[in-house]
């Protein structure tokens, strides 16, 4: 079969322009982390037309793996999920562009957000995504998020915009990301979960015995397709927006998809979050005690 982009992207038009569609395609983006809404994200961007990414994993895939993430086949299991990542989307685009990393990206990082103004988080380290953000805060890159959270959301952090740990009251601020410890990620893990529990209606469409046993550290956390796949689209979209220009009404405290009710929840004014946070987190510290 010959491959011919413009046919490959034909049926974009309509949904965005012909000048849009060579945005996308000369555009080059960093995801870091292929797995869950990582790898929907860059499969979805693939599919789209951006023509040049750079894709970080340390991971293999495992059997748990398959429940949810968008590369992962039981053929597959034991491989790089990079390596697969970027093999499946040769096989859509074989005109693009990919540079494939492992353990090394957090030392290349720097020259990494300098070459991709945009960088897709798939990851769920929370010492590497300390060092990730202060990077591309240091070279102007925005990054684009989600929330550890039930339901679908999305963040976009941009240059001057406060990073995550700033904002939400890490033990990590002025802190080598190197020195970060055991106990800083819990309590980053924490925080986050008071902000999700806060300005979202998550803790309804959740087991909270089990969620309780995940922030304590006493189970891995739960992920399920719809909303891991769900929340990579919502991080493409975002992408797409930042490559062809177009405004977006996600700001760094981002939003969450409710597709229950169905509903877009927004973050609370700061006088109902005041008023509210005593009681949530009197509700993680009876969660995670395991009472």
């Amino acid at each position: 079969m010959s491959f011919d982009y413009y046919s490959f992207t034909g049926r974009n038009l309509g949904f965005i322009d012909e000048r849009e569609q060579q945005l996308l395609r000369q555009a080059r983006v960093f995801v870091c982390g292929v797995g869950g809404m990582g790898g929907a994200a860059f499969m979805a961007l693939a599919r789209a037309g951006v023509g040049k990414f750079v894709i970080a994993d340390i991971d293999r895939f495992e059997v748990s793996n398959l429940n949810r993430q968008v590369f992962a086949f039981a053929d597959e299991v034991g491989r790089e999920k990079a390596e697969v990542a970027a093999e499946a989307a040769r096989r859509i685009n074989p005109t693009i562009e990919i540079d494939v990393l492992g353990e090394s990206w957090t030392s290349e990082l720097r020259g990494i957000a300098e070459r991709c103004p945009i960088i897709v988080n798939g990851m769920d380290d929370i010492a590497a995504g300390v060092h990730l953000y202060r990077t591309a805060r240091d070279a102007a890159a925005t990054v684009i998020d989600a929330y550890m959270s039930p339901l679908p959301s999305v963040i976009v952090v941009r240059p001057d915009d406060p990073r995550p740990e700033e904002r939400l009251n890490y033990p990590t601020r002025n802190k080598d990301w190197r020195d970060i410890n055991e106990e800083d990620r819990r309590a980053a893990m924490l925080a986050e979960i008071e902000h999700v529990m806060l300005h979202s209606s998550s803790r309804n469409y959740v087991d909270l015995e089990i969620a309780g046993e995940v922030a304590a550290g006493r189970r891995s956390r739960m992920s399920f397709a719809p909303m891991v796949i769900s929340t990579g689209m919502l991080m493409a979209y975002e992408a797409i927006a930042l490559i062809i220009g177009r405004k977006s009404g996600t700001d760094c405290r981002g939003w969450f998809l409710n597709p229950h009710r169905p509903a877009i929840e927004k973050p609370r004014n700061a006088l109902v979050a005041a008023l509210m946070r005593p009681l949530v987190r009197r509700a993680i510290a009876e969660l995670t005690s395991g009472k």
